[in-house]
């Protein structure tokens, strides 16, 4: 989803419920997951999901790089509201970074890089994968109650859209999707690498190109990225 305006939780929640897994994959259902709150839960300036399998634990969808990066850092440290909402299934609130004690080190990171509020929500897969959507905001006290519950709507949906996902694909090609999912990453990340150099920018500013990209030419942003890739491995013309 590359819409920036906002969206009625209920028109939110019929687009999850339209989501066919026969026409998509894993990693397209969390983006649109990840999209669609974005959207629609009050206070939302960037949203990300969890996974986690085994004692691994990485980011297949993610509105921005703000997001990543600091989804990253808990996976570097081993503990964080992300990591914890997903080992326990809780909703964690983290109302004001700057005096926040579960995770100071965290917080730290997430203060310096503008985010004074998050909210990490318990997202239950299936028995051998758990995750989290990670919701976060540019304002302390960001989240009332009624975006939590929203917040909360919204991993019930992914839960059932990733255990669906489970029974239709089976746990080997379950787990394929997930190491997809990873790769697919390392290409956007590449493809943002291209762009930075190409047109000398910032990280944010190439993932922004992507994204308009995508929305430009109907392709999911992966897809879009991998184009890039390959655009820049060919000869150049005399």
């Amino acid at each position: 989803m590359t819409d920036d305006y906002p969206l009625e939780p209920s028109v939110a929640f019929a687009e999850l419920g339209r989501i066919k897994l026969a026409e998509t994959d894993l990693t397209g259902v969390l983006e649109q997951v990840s999209g669609l709150a974005k959207r629609a839960v009050p206070g939302a300036a960037e949203v990300s999901v969890t996974l986690v399998r085994g004692q691994g634990a990485y980011t297949p969808a993610f509105t921005g790089d703000l997001a990543l990066a600091l989804d990253e850092f808990q996976y570097e440290q081993g503990h964080g509201p992300c990591l914890d909402a997903s080992a326990s299934m809780d909703t964690l609130t983290l109302s004001d970074m700057s005096t926040e004690p579960r995770w100071p080190q965290w917080a730290s990171r997430a203060l310096a890089q503008g985010v004074h509020s998050s909210l990490a929500v318990g997202l239950p897969v299936h028995e051998a994968v758990s995750g989290a959507l990670n919701i976060y905001a540019t304002k302390p006290q960001a989240f009332d109650e009624d975006a939590i519950v929203i917040a909360q709507t919204f991993a019930g949906y992914a839960a059932v859209a990733l255990a669906n996902a489970h029974v239709y694909d089976a746990a080997a090609t379950l787990s394929q999707n997930l190491q997809a999912a990873m790769v697919s990453r390392a290409v956007i990340e590449q493809a943002k690498g291209i762009i930075m150099a190409d047109q000398h920018c910032s990280a944010d500013e190439a993932f922004r190109i992507l994204t308009r990209l995508s929305q430009n030419t109907n392709r999911k942003v992966r897809e879009v990225a991998a184009a890039v890739v390959a655009r820049s491995q060919e000869p150049s013309k005399r």
